[in-house]
């Protein structure tokens, strides 16, 4: 087997008492005291997340723009300096080759942070498709560590250590400038449903960077926070996680992602054709959420089935809710079922799924 990679701050994780994990080929913490404290403090307070294993990307050159327009189904013509944007980018059967985000810097600069599970063949896909374009694809995923703030009192905590003007920086757009003495490239976007910051930094920056926030946060409530409720939290917000809500063979469409397809916008793009024919036809799966009642975990691959035993679909991602005191989860299942009462089996015992539009919880309005 393969060493698992590390982040710059894999000590740090050790002193702080993090149970680490394989995640994609990663040695990252799933979880420093619990994850229902971990996940209950970002709701309320605030957590840091390590998310270094990420992969970055700069594109640049004269047809960047046109480029990372026909590679993502997302309209790029949006952005300017500043400026962020959440896309799908898909394959010419219209399933998903990865969700990334592009940040536009200047108008030949831009840059892409993708998922760290599929950095290689991401790569090899975007060169691929960058043969015809005037552009340059650099990996810099080496050269950058990246941590997360999230929770209400994030921005209070991050502007203890810089003096950028935080409140500056809308959602969904980014600034640069110093935190703790650190060069940072400060995006607001974020994963759990929270306002927060991500703070891209050199990797022999991390660990002093770290510890700075940590010591900032202290007073205000901040917790590291781990993998485990990372993934609570993305779900109860609704989010959707490459390889469950999307994958090669489940569409943005499928997935409830067609607010990020712009089959109008000038310029062709991978999967086009495919995703026009699904919405003039209508999808014939569709990824749903629901939540259960009861405290009992639905795992996914869980068969997703009709009263009288009927299999319909399959759950793709289930956890508790610290929140809701309940399970949740999602599911693809046959589109046309998706008004029809299911249920699924957990040892015995059939659970009903009550379907429901995420996010599970009442989330804090975040203003573009």
């Amino acid at each position: 087997m393969s060493e698992l990679q590390r982040t710059p701050l894999r000590v740090f994780h050790e002193q702080h008492g993090a149970r680490l994990v394989d995640f994609a080929g990663w040695d990252m913490p799933v979880q420093y005291r619990s994850i229902l404290e971990e996940h209950k403090a970002v709701r309320t307070a605030a957590g840091m997340f390590d998310v270094s294993h990420m992969g970055e990307v700069d594109v640049r050159g004269p047809q960047a723009a046109e480029f990372l327009d026909h590679l993502v189904t997302n309209d790029v013509s949006i952005l300017y300096p500043g400026r962020v944007l959440y896309s799908p980018m898909c394959y010419d059967h219209g399933g998903v080759v990865d969700d990334l985000l592009v940040y536009m810097r200047a108008p030949e600069d831009y840059f892409l942070c993708i998922n760290a599970g599929n950095i290689e063949k991401d790569l090899t896909w975007i060169h691929q498709q960058a043969v015809a374009y005037d552009v340059s694809v650099s990996d810099r995923s080496d050269d950058y560590a990246l941590l997360a703030i999230q929770g209400p009192h994030a921005t209070a905590i991050v502007q203890t250590l810089t003096g950028e003007k935080l409140d500056a920086i809308k959602y969904y757009h980014f600034g640069e400038g110093a935190v703790a003495g650190v060069h940072c490239l400060i995006s607001r976007t974020g994963y759990t449903g929270e306002d927060g910051f991500e703070l891209y930094h050199a990797k022999s920056d991390a660990p002093a960077l770290a510890e700075a926030l940590l010591h900032a946060g202290e007073p205000e409530g901040l917790v590291l926070a781990g993998l485990g409720a990372r993934d609570s939290l993305r779900l109860e917000a609704g989010y959707p996680l490459y390889g469950h809500e999307i994958t090669a063979d489940i569409s943005p469409l499928s997935a409830g992602l067609g607010w990020t397809v712009k089959l109008k916008k000038e310029s062709d793009f991978v999967g086009k054709a495919a995703l026009v024919a699904e919405k003039a036809e209508g999808s014939k799966q569709k990824i749903v959420f629901f939540k259960t009642g009861d405290r009992r975990i639905v795992r996914p691959g869980a068969e997703v089935m009709t009263p009288d035993g009927a299999v319909v679909g399959t759950v793709v991602s289930g956890t508790l809710s610290p929140i809701l005191n309940e399970a949740i989860g999602s599911a693809l299942i046959t589109a046309s079922m998706a008004d029809d009462s299911l249920v699924v089996d957990i040892r015995g015992t059939k659970i009903n799924l009550h379907l429901v539009k995420p996010p599970f919880v009442e989330l804090k309005k975040l203003l573009e």
